[in-house]
């Protein structure tokens, strides 16, 4: 029996941010444009693309870059997904309430109307990424959205490492998963380690598609802010690992790639990974540690 295609052209924002707010707003919804003109009916931003990633340091005017949503950022979203026909999925520093913010996508339909947020889960702590110190974790847990074109899920970043994120999001039914990023090489660290570090972040990420039988995309910023190079390297995995569209390490490119989300059901029915879940026995996935006392 000839499977059917669903297929969908998918664009990956790789851009770089500056000091000027309106200015990356303005970059950002020509990438959309030029993204939509080239067939794209799924556009992803990077994440917090509207500012340069302020979490180096832990000061607290960086709060006043938070903005509530809806709110500016997403009115000049909606406008666009809806003159283009396109889905946008977008990073926001949210202001939910005073002294509780959030990382936050936001995902539009092609008609402009907000089919909801998710608030990134994990918050790293790490030298030039002080994110605790900004961000309360997200509490609408994982979750997927039904678009026009395709079931998606969205995460967030840091959330890339972590397998039970990637896991629940396609449980919860989503055949494309994205993850709006901003990651890069410490000025000190690179020589030695830069290369194995993108090696394991786009390693992991491809294995997520692999475990759980979905499209994997992540669009990444680029350019040295204050000592941290952002490595770019915004990337379209298939669900069987397989890199189908690749970017380079300092380029701004609106990456294209098409995704058969027909490809999904045709992957689980081989590689049954969901099926074979032992359900029954994971309830220490839930705890921090398992004890030598309690194996």
């Amino acid at each position: 029996m000839e499977r059917s295609e669903r297929k969908v052209r998918v664009g990956l924002v790789q851009m770089h941010c500056d000091e000027d707010l309106r200015a990356n707003m303005d970059r950002a919804l020509d990438a959309v444009a030029e993204a939509a003109a080239a067939g794209a009916r799924i556009v992803c931003l990077p994440e917090l693309f509207r500012s340069r990633y302020f979490c180096q340091a832990e000061d607290h005017a960086f709060f006043d870059l938070a903005e509530p949503i809806p709110g500016p950022s997403t009115e000049a979203l909606s406008a666009a997904a809806a003159r283009h026909g396109v889905v946008i999925v977008g990073s926001l520093f949210e202001r939910r309430a005073a002294g509780v913010y959030h990382n936050t996508a936001c995902v539009i339909d092609a008609d402009g109307k907000m089919l909801g947020i998710y608030r990134k889960m994990h918050i790293p702590d790490d030298p030039l990424y002080y994110e605790k110190f900004f961000f309360t974790p997200g509490d609408l847990g994982f979750r997927s959205f039904a678009t026009r074109f395709g079931r998606i899920g969205v995460c967030v970043c840091w959330d890339q490492w972590y397998p039970e994120a990637a896991r629940l999001t396609a449980l919860s039914g989503a055949e494309i998963l994205f993850y709006p990023t901003a990651i890069g090489w410490h000025e000190a660290e690179k020589a030695e380690y830069g290369a194995g570090q993108h090696d394991a972040w786009q390693t992991v990420q491809r294995g997520h598609a692999v475990a759980n039988g979905v499209w994997v995309a992540t669009p990444n910023r680029v350019g040295r802010e204050g000592t941290v190079q952002f490595w770019g390297g915004s990337f379209v995995a298939d669900p069987m690992g397989g890199l189908v569209a690749k970017a380079g390490h300092e380029e701004e490119r609106v990456l294209l790639a098409d995704c058969d989300l027909a490809k999904v059901e045709e992957v689980r029915r081989h590689w049954p990974f969901l099926r074979d879940r032992r359900i029954d026995a994971y309830q220490g996935i839930v705890r921090r540690m398992i004890d030598d006392g309690d194996r």
